[in-house]
């Protein structure tokens, strides 16, 4: 195994970890923000209210793109499954 073979499956490691975690965090953002701009306009800062939202909606959205998520790890094993097997 080269050095360069290192960096790639680091570098394809990252991209994957992005591409899982992307969705999710942009929910979690966009309903925070959502949270955040309603207790600014009403003046409630009651502090649940920012969470269980937010929990709410990243619990939906795990459900919605764990299809997504599973393919996207699933192809990342077996490309690194056929590195291992190309090694030995």
């Amino acid at each position: 195994m080269q050095p360069g073979d290192v960096v790639d499956i680091a570098r394809d490691a990252i991209i994957v970890l992005l591409q899982v975690s992307g969705p999710i965090m942009m929910v979690g953002l966009a309903v925070g923000l959502t949270v955040s701009l309603i207790q600014a306009i009403t003046h409630v800062q009651e502090m649940t209210l920012a969470f269980v939202p937010k929990i709410l909606a990243i619990f939906a959205s795990l459900l919605l793109f764990a299809p997504f998520m599973i393919a996207q790890l699933t192809a990342f094993m077996e490309r690194i499954a056929q590195r291992i097997a190309q090694i030995g």
